[in-house]
């Protein structure tokens, strides 16, 4: 049994009690909308006013650039003392180019205050690459020199803003050596998650981890990292020997990736926490990861264990009990949504109780799973769920096909161009299309050419665009949902900047209008309607809030939303209650 930690649980209360016997200033959930420097007095007088700033918390409200220009300024006075950086959710309904230029303005107030911070929180600020600009500059700063936790879960990163979030980590790992060698950037809490990192974006992140070696906690869930990225990344963990947390929820590990985690195991004594849920792991690499678990004295102090929702199948139960049997501090084993019938299920429930301690309360998920039996489970195993057959040669069998599947799926994955998606918009093409795909899709716009100007040709190109992807934000697929609505955002945010800047607002209103089903174009190669308008409407409630849609769009829509769609039956309108959701929405506006 694992040796009590006192000193671990010391030094957890310590950093605890720390944080609570702090000084500060806290806006949180205000729900200020600070836009000019005047607006911003209120927490500018609260920073003047505290005697010891070592936290500032202003989370649930909204800054532009003139405002944290003024923010900036009573930092400089007062942010030397400052350790916590609480800017979560921090920028909402501002435009992606005021971002960067504000968080330049706050990094700016904290070097001159020579501020060191500990933890910065960035979470749910949908900025994007852009606002990875300014954020590259205050992390490569001074000012996070003795960063410790970096918190950026929720901003719509993408590739390019995963890479230019590395290349900041490692300048900031490189200043910091060079003013004082013997103390380098150690980060100990790095949270990523929901940005769409891919595989490209976590190779990046995987070069910084395996420079720092201090890492004791990496969330990286819902990326879209497939078994290259994980790959990568399971190396880099290897590097990082007092690692606790580990989770990569949500992204397609699948079999190869779980080989390389397993491989790395033997390196992460420390492990506490596995998070590994919804990772297309199969039956393979379940037993893999298990096996690796099972070896004597391989993570000792793990208390819990997540591999939910894997498509786990009833061979893998044996590897699984070995693999609990010597983690005596194991509190939780999740397993839902995975296929063992009958007989896996039995097997894994004896497991556990078998070697339950007495001074430990075992609590295990363990749900009963879609098949009705385990004979079923067995008769379908061929075309199923090949990896549940005991015989070695059906196994073997079973390994060569999941094998080609697993590079099918990733050979498919890179296959899938912005054409594709453009021509069939389904979920599954939003998510297999790799790269930028914001700029992607910019550039396609930007490449057609029907004989009309180019800024007209630009915009209608991408209002079809936004409507295809913006489609898919009523999608019962969460993961391609949350995609959706980052993309649509961004594409219309481009839109209405690119309609303003040429003069071509109205043609901007007539195209919404034309590609919403609300009026009909006059243009008879234009093409139908082939895109989910409900999911279009739903965008629009949320997009028509934010400050770069323009009034008279809202006035345009509001005329027109009342008409029936065009589907082909005059008598009905299967968009009824999206669209007077909308129009309930658009009200609002107008009233205000």
């Amino acid at each position: 049994m694992s040796s009590f930690g006192f000193s671990e649980i010391q030094k957890q209360l310590q950093q605890a009690t720390e944080k609570t016997c702090q000084t500060g200033v806290s806006f949180n959930g205000k729900s200020l909308k600070l836009n000019s420097e005047n607006d911003a007095e209120i927490v500018v007088k609260a920073i003047q006013e505290c005697p010891s700033l070592e936290y500032l918390d202003l989370e649930g409200n909204t800054l532009g650039p003139d405002a944290a220009k003024a923010v900036a300024n009573a930092l400089e006075k007062k942010g030397s003392s400052l350790k916590r950086a609480l800017w979560k959710d921090m920028f909402t309904g501002r435009m992606k180019t005021e971002i960067p230029l504000a968080l330049e303005y706050l990094g700016a107030g904290l070097c001159v205050a020579g501020t060191r911070l500990v933890e910065l929180d960035l979470s749910d600020n949908a900025f994007g690459p852009i606002g990875v600009r300014g954020l590259a500059i205050l992390l490569s700063s001074s000012a996070c020199y003795t960063l410790r936790e970096l918190r950026l879960n929720n901003n719509g990163l993408g590739i390019t803003g995963g890479k230019m979030l590395a290349k900041a980590l490692l300048d900031c790992h490189a200043n910091s050596s060079k003013e004082n060698p013997a103390a380098p950037l150690a980060l100990r809490v790095f949270i990523a998650g929901r940005n769409r990192l891919e595989n490209e974006g976590a190779e990046a992140l995987a070069e910084v981890f395996t420079l720092l070696k201090t890492l004791e906690e990496i969330s990286m869930p819902q990326n879209g990292i497939y078994h290259r990225g994980v790959s990568a990344l399971a190396k880099a963990f290897s590097a990082n020997p007092m690692l606790k947390i580990l989770n990569l929820n949500d992204n397609t590990v699948g079999p190869k990736g779980a080989r390389a985690l397993a491989k790395a195991l033997p390196n992460l004594s420390e492990l506490e926490r596995i998070n590994l849920g919804d990772c297309l792991l199969k039956t393979r690499g379940a037993i893999v990861l298990a096996e690796a678990l099972a070896i004597d004295g391989a993570q000792p102090n793990l208390i819990e264990l997540n591999l939910s929702y894997n498509e786990i199948g009833a061979s893998s139960a044996d590897a699984i009990v070995a693999a609990i049997a010597n983690k005596h501090d194991l509190e939780t084993l999740v397993l839902d949504g995975n296929t063992f019938g009958q007989k896996g299920r039995r097997t894994l429930t004896e497991g556990w109780q078998t070697n339950a301690r007495q001074k430990v309360s075992f609590v295990a998920t363990l749900e009963e799973d879609e098949s009705e039996s385990e004979e079923e489970s067995k008769s379908g195993s061929e075309s199923e769920n090949d990896d549940e057959d005991e015989s070695s040669d059906q196994e073997a069998k079973t390994s060569e096909t999941e094998k080609e599947e697993d590079e099918n799926k990733e050979k498919d994955s890179k296959e899938v161009t912005v054409q594709d998606f453009l021509k069939s918009p389904s979920a599954e093409n939003l998510l297999r299309l790799q790269g930028d795909k914001i700029q992607l899709i910019l550039k396609h716009a930007e490449g057609s050419d029907n004989g009309e100007e180019e800024s007209e040709t630009y915009i209608e190109e991408l209002v079809k665009s936004v409507m295809k992807v913006s489609s898919l934000c009523s999608s019962g697929y969460m993961d391609a949902r949350i995609e959706a609505e980052r993309l649509t955002e961004a594409l219309y945010t481009d839109l209405f900047a690119f309609a303003t800047t040429n003069d071509q607002v109205p043609r901007l209103n007539n195209a919404l209008l034309i590609n919403l089903g609300l009026i009909k174009s006059e243009n008879k190669a234009a093409g139908r309607i082939d895109w989910n308008l409900e999911g279009c409407f739903k965008a629009l409630e949320s997009m028509s809030l934010k400050e770069f849609f323009l009034p008279q769009t809202v006035d345009t829509l509001k005329v027109f939303i009342e008409r029936p769609a065009k589907s082909g039956r005059p008598w009905a309108d299967p968009f009824q209650e999206a669209k007077a959701s909308l129009k309930t929405v658009l009200d609002q506006i107008r009233s205000t």
